[in-house]
């Protein structure tokens, strides 16, 4: 049975290119960047080009961008840098209820040291305004750490509105752009971020690498201990494969591709929803009346048990997900949609992501829509 994956929220296959670039740079680069000789000098040209294509593609210059081993690590970074180098001008710090396990239960780390951490609501649709931040912000705030786009719905937060608001505050602002990077346009200085955190395995790169943006002038002390690589900030030799991979990655990243893959998943979503309205299976998109992204698509089925439908769909040959791929093997109620609709709301167990990536096709999608109303209408039974 050919598998039709539908989880790319989740990760994505590695994009051809990249691992031709990536074979290419194992069989013939194995110099250590930090090595003065030739085969040294050869690996550190190659990690500097790769830097600077994505530094490029967020408008950032090229020593603000800091590799890491994914965006788990670049969101501690951020968090955990500022909050320690901080703790003198206040203990505050602003965060959302629907933010990644990485960063949640980074916060949840702080408020044990003794840090106050401030849970921003959402609203239905499942977004936030830049109002909803200035309510909370204080003095003694000295970080706000927002997510760009939410990793189960979609949803959008205005970065750069709450960018321009905390212009005059001494708060750092960083932002989770893990979802974001790679399908949103995202310029650092138009968002007004001190951080950005991104990965290379959501869009097409390989798993284990990512980056943490960090504003010129922003001094913090390293999170890790070791050597002077990456601007001194994070030891240890770089992952040069897998760096330029990313970089690949980022580079097949066009305008014009980016425009014509979002097309693709509006229409998607379009025909799976056309489909439900015509089979008359009642549904909610959740999130769906809020500033979305086209390429997740989170299914309230009303009255379809999601542990049942994940897995009859899997039997099908569908691969999707409940929620964050970091919640895996845990069936508990998505938080993301608690804090949305409430505690004990049948949406938190009648819902499932559905998410749209390289490789899909029409196709597809048809025949996705077909398994998926044969085995509502067993379920509904």
């Amino acid at each position: 049975m050919e598998r039709i994956y539908l989880d790319h929220g989740a990760t994505t296959p590695m994009h051809p290119l990249v691992i031709e670039k990536m074979t290419e740079i194992m069989a013939t680069v194995f110099g250590n960047p930090s090595s003065i000789h030739q085969q040294g000098r050869q690996a550190h040209g190659l990690l500097e080009e790769a830097r600077s294509k994505i530094a490029n593609s967020l408008n950032a210059n090229d020593h603000e961008i800091i590799f890491t081993s994914g965006g788990t690590e670049s969101d501690n970074s951020a968090i955990m840098q500022t909050a320690h180098a901080r703790v003198a001008e206040g203990k505050h710090i602003i965060t959302s209820a629907v933010e990644h396990p990485a960063v949640l239960n980074t916060m949840k780390e702080l408020v044990h040291q003794g840090f106050e951490v401030t849970y921003l609501p959402v609203n239905e649709a499942g977004g936030l305004t830049a109002e909803s931040v200035a309510e909370v912000l204080r003095e003694d705030t000295i970080l706000v750490s927002l997510m760009s786009l939410n990793n189960e719905t979609g949803v959008r937060f205005p970065i750069a509105e709450i960018g321009q608001l905390l212009a005059g505050h001494s708060a750092y602002f960083h932002t989770d752009a893990v979802q974001a990077f790679g399908l949103d346009e995202l310029d650092v200085k138009a968002l007004g971020v001190d951080f950005l955190s991104a990965t290379a395995h959501k869009i097409n790169g390989p798993k284990g690498i990512g980056f943490l943006y960090i504003r010129d002038g922003i001094s913090l002390p390293a999170l890790l201990h070791g050597g002077e690589q990456e601007e001194k900030r994070r030891p240890g030799t770089e992952n040069l494969a897998g760096i330029q991979g990313f970089a690949t990655a980022v580079e097949i990243l066009t305008p014009v591709e980016k425009a014509k893959r979002l097309a693709a998943y509006e229409h998607f979503g379009l025909l799976i929803k056309e489909a439900l309205t015509e089979a008359e299976i009642p549904f909610v998109i959740n999130g769906g009346q809020g500033e979305k992204s086209p390429h997740i698509l989170n299914l309230w089925l009303k009255g379809i048990p999601n542990d049942l439908l994940l897995m009859h769909l899997d039997l099908q040959g569908i691969s999707l997900s409940i929620g964050s791929a970091c919640t895996a093997g845990n069936v508990e109620p998505s938080h993301v949609l608690e804090a949305m609709y409430g505690k004990g709301h049948p949406s938190t167990k009648e819902s499932l992501r559905v998410s749209f990536g390289l490789g899909n096709t029409v196709a597809e999608i048809e025949l996705f829509i077909e398994r998926l109303l044969e085995v509502v209408h067993r379920l509904g039974k």
